[in-house]
């Protein structure tokens, strides 16, 4: 084929697959894993870890200074996304005999644990089928840099750290108050978390080691070694107000668990802009384009340059445009296809807009080999749309665009002579605002990673937006 009077159509399907399956992630996690266990049989090591269908299983640790709400807010997280909740108590409880007899003879001694134990009593519990399956929630530990690094040389690294802040003034103040179930363990407080059942309530007792001196002395030891952990666990770190209301900790905690890092794997952004009339989806496409050196994908641009090519599809649709008609579904997915299979939007990627309008449409898109990785709907409430297209205007001698409140001409010679399209007239825009109303509540059923950003202000505030969602990788949903 001379490649000179046919563009060269390159499938789909490759770049899709292993975006969808995380080629390139699983490739580098079996990598990392084999050079940490070293394992005497590389093979049947890597054969066992791709059986293990938890690569996206929590791997968290909530860290504070005494009395910031660590235990709450960790019980809590456990709850909702059901992984293995792991405290210090409960890692020496759990753990082998001789270990833990070990470790409770030191703290009969009052003295520190020392990190190999640590490490030995740690790397067996999460061997366990309910770490690796559901994933771990850590509370309390490592407490300092030097049991940071020994989980870190062992391959043990969470995937979020979770880091309650809060003045001492206020810990000291909580502590005064805390009181524990010591039938369940659970923490109280007398003044802001008082137990509803009576009984509850009467077996709480004060908690050991609470006093104003022993907590002060706890939180010199904390402010001793905390700036160390963060420096190890920066890339994953978020720090949380704890001197706000628990509900709040935990939203905030739960918003941080769902993010994900970023990662080295090759991307080309594949982006579908969503809206109604007005909502600056061309404007969005063209900036994203310019700036990530993406296709700017119009589909009424692709249908009316198809019609001047005179391409077989161009052919088809022309009689549909000239009766002022809707292409029909099929006619429009070959000028797509036609178009997204060429070399500079497989290799660069594209951001569409203008399609698909209907769930039918995002499906066809999908079974073509066009699955989109990012879905944008701009959100722009009726009023907005209406003001923006009834009231702009273009001079028809200098071509320039004015809008009567945001952009208004001038002089009044200007004025006078301005012309409206017949589209933006109040009944044309209802009548797109009504088609796009018609199907939007399927189209956010279908896409359901897709994210909503508020178009209702500045151009260039929606564009940091879009830009925001669009390198960072898509949050996790956790199900209640």
């Amino acid at each position: 084929m001379d490649a000179t009077k046919r563009p060269l159509l390159i499938p789909p399907e490759f770049a899709t697959y292993a975006e969808k399956h995380g080629i390139f992630e699983m490739y580098t996690k079996l990598l990392e894993q084999l050079l940490i266990n070293k394992p005497d049989d590389p093979l049947t090591f890597l054969i066992e870890l791709l059986k293990r269908d938890s690569d996206d299983a929590p791997q968290v640790v909530i860290m504070g200074p005494p009395a910031a709400g660590k235990r709450t807010i960790a019980k809590m997280v456990c709850n909702r996304i059901r992984a293995a909740y792991l405290t210090m108590d409960n890692l020496i409880q759990e753990a082998e005999i001789e270990i833990r007899k070990k470790a409770q003879e030191y703290i009969k001694k009052n003295e520190t644990i020392p990190t190999e134990l640590w490490l030995k009593i740690i790397k067996e519990r999460m061997k366990s089928y309910d770490c690796i399956k559901r994933g771990w929630v850590l509370e309390g530990f490592p407490q300092t840099r030097e049991q940071a690094l020994a989980l870190q040389a062992e391959g043990i690294y969470p995937k979020h750290f979770v880091l309650l802040d809060a003045p001492d003034t206020v810990l000291i103040e909580r502590a005064a108050g805390k009181r524990v179930d010591p039938e369940t363990g659970d923490v109280y407080h007398t003044t802001f978390d008082w137990p509803s059942n009576a009984e509850v309530a009467g077996r709480l007792e004060p908690v050991p080691g609470n006093s104003e001196d022993e907590l002060v002395n706890k939180l010199v030891v904390y402010h001793r070694h905390i700036e160390g952990l963060k420096t190890c666990y920066s890339k994953i770190l978020k720090i949380i107000n704890a001197d706000q209301p628990k509900g709040d900790v935990f939203a905030q905690t739960i918003t941080f668990l769902g993010s994900r890092l970023r990662n080295a794997a090759p991307h080309n952004p594949r982006v579908v802009l969503l809206g109604p009339t007005g909502s600056g989806k061309g404007v969005q496409a063209a900036l994203l384009a310019n700036k990530y050196n993406i296709v700017n994908i119009s589909c009424g641009q692709l249908i009316k340059q198809a019609i001047v090519d005179e391409t077989k599809a161009g052919l088809a649709a022309k009689p549909y445009l000239e009766k002022n008609m809707l292409v029909p579904d099929a006619i429009l997915l070959n000028i797509l296809k036609q178009r997204l299979g060429q070399l500079d939007c497989v290799s660069r990627g594209w951001v569409m807009h203008g399609y698909p309008k209907t769930t039918e449409q995002g499906e066809q898109l999908v079974h073509a080999g066009f699955t989109p990785n990012r879905v944008f709907f701009l959100d722009v409430p009726n009023d907005s749309v209406i003001e923006r297209l009834t009231l702009r205007a273009t001079d028809p001698i200098t071509g320039e665009r004015y809008h009567m409140l945001y952009n208004p001409p001038r002089t009044q010679e200007v004025k006078e002579r301005l012309r409206r399209a017949p589209k933006d007239s109040p009944e044309e825009v209802q009548k797109r605002l009504g088609a796009y109303q018609a199907f939007v509540d399927e189209l956010t059923d279908y896409y359901v990673d897709a994210q909503h950003v508020n178009a209702d202000q500045d151009p260039h505030t929606v564009f940091e937006c879009l830009e925001s969602m669009m390198v960072n990788p898509i949050p996790q949903r956790f199900d209640d």
